[in-house]
Protein backbone atom coordinates (compact mmCIF):
# COMPACT_ATOMS: atom_id res chain seq x y z
CA UNK A 1 0.00 0.00 0.00
CA UNK A 2 1.40 3.24 -0.76
CA UNK A 3 2.32 5.75 2.01
CA UNK A 4 2.03 9.59 1.33
CA UNK A 5 4.68 12.38 3.70
CA UNK A 6 2.52 15.06 4.76
CA UNK A 7 3.52 18.34 2.89
CA UNK A 8 5.36 20.72 5.42
CA UNK A 9 3.55 23.22 7.66
CA UNK A 10 3.20 26.55 5.50
CA UNK A 11 4.31 29.35 8.23
CA UNK A 12 1.42 31.60 9.16
CA UNK A 13 0.79 35.02 10.65
CA UNK A 14 -0.79 33.58 13.93
CA UNK A 15 2.20 31.15 14.30
CA UNK A 16 4.46 34.01 15.04
CA UNK A 17 2.14 35.78 17.76
CA UNK A 18 4.03 36.50 20.86
CA UNK A 19 2.20 35.27 24.07
CA UNK A 20 2.20 38.65 25.03
CA UNK A 21 0.53 41.43 23.25
CA UNK A 22 2.51 44.52 22.45
CA UNK A 23 2.14 47.45 25.61
CA UNK A 24 3.23 50.57 23.24
CA UNK A 25 1.10 53.56 23.31
CA UNK A 26 -1.44 53.53 21.06
CA UNK A 27 -0.38 55.10 17.43
CA UNK A 28 3.20 53.84 18.12
CA UNK A 29 5.19 53.29 14.87
CA UNK A 30 6.72 50.25 16.31
CA UNK A 31 3.20 48.09 15.62
CA UNK A 32 4.00 48.88 12.27
CA UNK A 33 7.29 47.14 12.51
CA UNK A 34 6.44 44.56 13.92
CA UNK A 35 3.65 43.82 11.73
CA UNK A 36 6.47 44.50 8.62
CA UNK A 37 8.84 41.45 10.46
CA UNK A 38 5.93 38.71 10.55
CA UNK A 39 4.48 39.50 7.22
CA UNK A 40 8.18 38.90 5.84
CA UNK A 41 8.95 36.16 7.68
CA UNK A 42 5.80 34.70 6.41
CA UNK A 43 6.86 35.79 2.53
CA UNK A 44 10.00 34.29 2.96
CA UNK A 45 8.94 31.20 4.62
CA UNK A 46 11.21 31.02 7.17
CA UNK A 47 10.52 28.56 9.73
CA UNK A 48 9.74 30.68 13.41
CA UNK A 49 12.23 27.88 15.39
CA UNK A 50 15.20 28.75 12.73
CA UNK A 51 14.84 32.50 13.88
CA UNK A 52 16.10 34.48 16.90
CA UNK A 53 15.26 37.83 17.47
CA UNK A 54 17.33 39.75 19.97
CA UNK A 55 17.06 43.34 21.90
CA UNK A 56 18.44 45.67 23.88
CA UNK A 57 16.57 48.11 26.47
CA UNK A 58 13.94 50.65 25.53
CA UNK A 59 10.10 50.66 23.87
CA UNK A 60 11.27 48.70 21.12
CA UNK A 61 13.34 46.51 22.80
CA UNK A 62 10.90 44.69 24.53
CA UNK A 63 10.11 43.40 20.97
CA UNK A 64 11.57 39.64 21.29
CA UNK A 65 8.37 39.33 23.51
CA UNK A 66 6.17 39.83 20.91
CA UNK A 67 6.92 37.88 18.68
CA UNK A 68 7.05 34.15 18.70
CA UNK A 69 10.92 32.83 17.61
CA UNK A 70 13.49 32.18 19.61
CA UNK A 71 14.21 35.81 21.66
CA UNK A 72 16.56 37.24 23.97
CA UNK A 73 16.01 40.59 26.09
CA UNK A 74 19.96 41.76 26.67
CA UNK A 75 21.48 44.76 28.04
CA UNK A 76 21.27 48.56 27.14
CA UNK A 77 22.89 48.50 24.46
CA UNK A 78 24.57 44.77 23.96
CA UNK A 79 22.51 43.29 21.68
CA UNK A 80 24.55 43.53 18.80
CA UNK A 81 27.38 41.82 20.73
CA UNK A 82 25.53 39.05 22.22
CA UNK A 83 23.73 38.09 18.54
CA UNK A 84 27.86 38.00 17.07
CA UNK A 85 28.12 35.16 19.80
CA UNK A 86 24.52 33.59 18.74
CA UNK A 87 25.64 33.80 14.89
CA UNK A 88 28.79 32.74 15.66
CA UNK A 89 27.45 29.95 17.38
CA UNK A 90 25.09 28.80 15.13
CA UNK A 91 24.97 30.61 11.61
CA UNK A 92 22.21 28.43 10.16
CA UNK A 93 20.09 30.45 12.50
CA UNK A 94 18.13 34.02 10.82
CA UNK A 95 19.38 36.35 13.90
CA UNK A 96 17.28 39.82 13.35
CA UNK A 97 18.70 42.36 16.03
CA UNK A 98 15.65 45.22 17.38
CA UNK A 99 15.89 48.80 19.05
CA UNK A 100 15.87 51.83 19.39
CA UNK A 101 18.02 55.23 18.46
CA UNK A 102 19.46 55.17 21.96
CA UNK A 103 20.01 51.69 22.87
CA UNK A 104 21.88 51.59 18.99
CA UNK A 105 23.38 54.84 18.31
CA UNK A 106 24.09 55.86 22.16
CA UNK A 107 24.52 53.50 24.36
CA UNK A 108 25.31 50.62 22.21
CA UNK A 109 27.60 53.16 19.71
CA UNK A 110 30.64 51.69 19.90
CA UNK A 111 28.78 48.15 18.92
CA UNK A 112 27.00 49.05 16.10
CA UNK A 113 30.38 50.22 14.15
CA UNK A 114 32.56 46.98 15.00
CA UNK A 115 29.61 44.81 14.18
CA UNK A 116 29.19 46.64 10.49
CA UNK A 117 32.92 46.82 10.68
CA UNK A 118 33.16 42.71 11.10
CA UNK A 119 30.39 41.86 8.36
CA UNK A 120 28.45 40.17 10.95
CA UNK A 121 25.77 38.00 9.22
CA UNK A 122 22.20 39.47 10.91
CA UNK A 123 19.74 41.98 10.03
CA UNK A 124 19.72 44.92 12.71
CA UNK A 125 16.59 47.08 12.40
CA UNK A 126 16.50 50.13 14.74
CA UNK A 127 13.12 52.03 15.26
CA UNK A 128 14.28 55.21 15.28
CA UNK A 129 11.95 57.41 17.03
CA UNK A 130 14.07 60.66 17.75
CA UNK A 131 13.59 60.59 21.48
CA UNK A 132 14.05 57.90 24.45
CA UNK A 133 10.61 56.88 25.33
CA UNK A 134 10.70 54.48 27.22
CA UNK A 135 12.42 56.57 30.38
CA UNK A 136 9.31 59.50 28.93
CA UNK A 137 10.75 61.72 26.30
CA UNK A 138 14.58 63.16 27.04
CA UNK A 139 17.05 63.96 23.87
CA UNK A 140 18.16 60.81 22.02
CA UNK A 141 21.42 60.96 19.68
CA UNK A 142 19.01 61.31 16.76
CA UNK A 143 17.21 64.13 18.15
CA UNK A 144 17.23 67.58 16.08
CA UNK A 145 19.23 70.54 16.98
CA UNK A 146 16.36 72.97 18.55
CA UNK A 147 13.97 69.85 19.70
CA UNK A 148 12.85 70.62 23.54
CA UNK A 149 12.58 67.37 25.68
CA UNK A 150 12.76 66.86 29.34
CA UNK A 151 16.43 66.71 29.34
CA UNK A 152 16.58 69.76 27.02
CA UNK A 153 13.99 72.19 28.02
CA UNK A 154 15.36 74.88 26.28
CA UNK A 155 16.26 73.22 23.29
CA UNK A 156 18.41 70.65 21.66
CA UNK A 157 22.03 71.94 21.51
CA UNK A 158 23.72 68.69 20.47
CA UNK A 159 23.93 67.99 16.58
CA UNK A 160 22.35 64.66 15.92
CA UNK A 161 23.86 61.51 14.34
CA UNK A 162 23.23 60.59 10.78
CA UNK A 163 22.76 56.54 11.04
CA UNK A 164 23.13 56.45 7.28
CA UNK A 165 25.85 58.15 6.97
CA UNK A 166 27.74 56.31 9.92
CA UNK A 167 26.62 52.89 8.75
CA UNK A 168 28.24 53.73 5.06
CA UNK A 169 31.19 54.78 6.53
CA UNK A 170 31.52 52.14 9.01
CA UNK A 171 31.58 49.74 6.37
CA UNK A 172 28.13 48.04 6.94
CA UNK A 173 27.32 46.28 3.08
CA UNK A 174 23.36 46.48 3.30
CA UNK A 175 22.34 50.43 4.13
CA UNK A 176 18.56 50.96 4.32
CA UNK A 177 16.21 53.38 5.54
CA UNK A 178 12.84 52.57 5.84
CA UNK A 179 9.10 54.08 7.58
CA UNK A 180 6.58 52.55 9.24
CA UNK A 181 3.93 54.36 7.78
CA UNK A 182 4.79 52.89 4.34
CA UNK A 183 4.42 49.08 5.33
CA UNK A 184 4.57 47.57 1.62
CA UNK A 185 8.13 49.24 1.02
CA UNK A 186 9.01 48.25 4.86
CA UNK A 187 8.29 44.48 4.38
CA UNK A 188 10.43 44.25 0.74
CA UNK A 189 13.52 46.10 2.68
CA UNK A 190 13.20 43.49 5.74
CA UNK A 191 12.64 40.42 3.44
CA UNK A 192 15.95 41.81 1.54
CA UNK A 193 17.84 42.69 4.42
CA UNK A 194 17.43 38.85 6.00
CA UNK A 195 18.07 37.42 2.07
CA UNK A 196 21.57 39.70 2.44
CA UNK A 197 24.38 38.11 3.47
CA UNK A 198 26.85 40.03 5.80
CA UNK A 199 25.68 43.27 8.02
CA UNK A 200 22.16 44.72 6.82
CA UNK A 201 21.28 47.93 8.93
CA UNK A 202 17.51 49.02 8.53
CA UNK A 203 16.93 52.55 9.66
CA UNK A 204 13.22 52.66 10.22
CA UNK A 205 11.21 56.12 11.08
CA UNK A 206 8.75 54.68 13.77
CA UNK A 207 7.32 57.82 15.18
CA UNK A 208 6.73 58.24 19.02
CA UNK A 209 3.01 59.78 19.46
CA UNK A 210 3.40 60.46 23.01
CA UNK A 211 6.89 62.28 23.17
CA UNK A 212 8.00 63.25 19.82
CA UNK A 213 5.74 65.69 18.43
CA UNK A 214 8.21 67.14 16.03
CA UNK A 215 8.74 64.45 13.96
CA UNK A 216 4.65 62.88 13.18
CA UNK A 217 3.57 60.83 10.18
CA UNK A 218 1.97 63.73 9.28
CA UNK A 219 5.26 65.04 9.57
CA UNK A 220 7.16 62.60 7.54
CA UNK A 221 4.86 61.80 4.86
CA UNK A 222 5.25 64.33 2.57
CA UNK A 223 8.93 64.15 2.91
CA UNK A 224 9.77 60.80 2.92
CA UNK A 225 10.62 59.77 -1.16
CA UNK A 226 11.61 56.20 -1.79
CA UNK A 227 15.09 55.76 -3.77
CA UNK A 228 13.59 52.84 -6.67
CA UNK A 229 11.54 55.64 -7.70
CA UNK A 230 14.56 57.50 -8.84
CA UNK A 231 15.54 54.81 -11.80
CA UNK A 232 18.91 56.25 -12.10
CA UNK A 233 19.72 55.86 -8.72
CA UNK A 234 22.64 53.28 -8.42
CA UNK A 235 22.26 51.34 -4.67
CA UNK A 236 25.99 49.87 -5.78
CA UNK A 237 27.60 53.34 -5.95
CA UNK A 238 29.11 53.99 -2.36
CA UNK A 239 29.93 57.74 -3.36
CA UNK A 240 25.92 58.37 -4.57
CA UNK A 241 24.70 56.60 -0.99
CA UNK A 242 26.29 58.67 0.95
CA UNK A 243 25.43 61.99 -1.14
CA UNK A 244 21.63 60.83 -0.65
CA UNK A 245 22.45 59.78 2.98
CA UNK A 246 23.01 63.71 3.70
CA UNK A 247 19.75 64.73 2.25
CA UNK A 248 17.39 66.08 5.48
CA UNK A 249 14.42 68.40 5.05
CA UNK A 250 12.07 68.94 2.20
CA UNK A 251 13.17 65.71 0.77
CA UNK A 252 14.25 62.63 3.13
CA UNK A 253 15.26 59.02 1.06
CA UNK A 254 14.01 55.72 1.99
CA UNK A 255 14.60 52.51 0.38
CA UNK A 256 18.47 50.86 -0.32
CA UNK A 257 20.58 53.05 0.00
CA UNK A 258 23.86 50.45 -0.55
CA UNK A 259 24.15 47.27 -0.64
CA UNK A 260 27.97 45.09 -1.69
CA UNK A 261 28.17 41.42 -1.93
CA UNK A 262 31.84 40.76 -2.64
CA UNK A 263 32.78 40.74 0.73
CA UNK A 264 33.39 37.47 3.26
CA UNK A 265 30.79 37.65 6.53
CA UNK A 266 32.81 36.93 10.04
CA UNK A 267 31.30 33.38 10.25
CA UNK A 268 32.33 32.68 6.42
CA UNK A 269 35.51 34.23 6.80
CA UNK A 270 36.33 31.82 9.89
CA UNK A 271 37.69 28.19 8.85
CA UNK A 272 37.01 26.50 12.23
CA UNK A 273 33.18 27.09 10.87
CA UNK A 274 33.91 25.92 7.28
CA UNK A 275 32.39 22.38 8.74
CA UNK A 276 29.06 23.95 10.15
CA UNK A 277 27.63 25.25 12.70
CA UNK A 278 29.61 24.79 16.45
CA UNK A 279 26.80 23.78 17.89
CA UNK A 280 26.16 20.64 15.63
CA UNK A 281 29.84 19.25 15.90
CA UNK A 282 32.09 17.85 18.95
CA UNK A 283 33.03 20.76 20.64
CA UNK A 284 35.67 19.08 23.01
CA UNK A 285 39.24 19.61 23.60
CA UNK A 286 41.33 16.33 22.33
CA UNK A 287 42.92 15.27 25.34
CA UNK A 288 46.63 15.35 24.05
CA UNK A 289 45.78 19.46 23.21
CA UNK A 290 44.35 19.39 26.51
CA UNK A 291 47.53 17.68 28.05
CA UNK A 292 49.83 20.21 25.83
CA UNK A 293 48.63 22.99 26.95
CA UNK A 294 48.36 22.14 30.61
CA UNK A 295 52.34 20.97 30.25
CA UNK A 296 53.12 24.47 28.14
CA UNK A 297 51.16 26.24 31.81
CA UNK A 298 53.26 24.23 34.03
Amino acid sequence: MATSLAAPKQLALADLKGKVDPDWCPGCGDFGVLAAVEKALVELQIPNHNVVTISGIGCSSNFPGFINTYGMHTLHGRALAVATGVKLANHDLTVLVTGGDGDGFGIGGNHFVHTMRRNVDLLYIVMDNQIYGLTTGQTSPTSRIGMKTKSMPFGNIEAPVNPISLALAAGATFVARGFSGEQKQLIELIKQGIEHKGFSFLDVFSPCVTYNHDNSYQWFRPRVKKLEDDTAYDPTNWLAAMEKSLLWGDEIPIGIFFERTDILTLHGAEPVLNKGPLVHGDTRIPPDVARSFIEELM
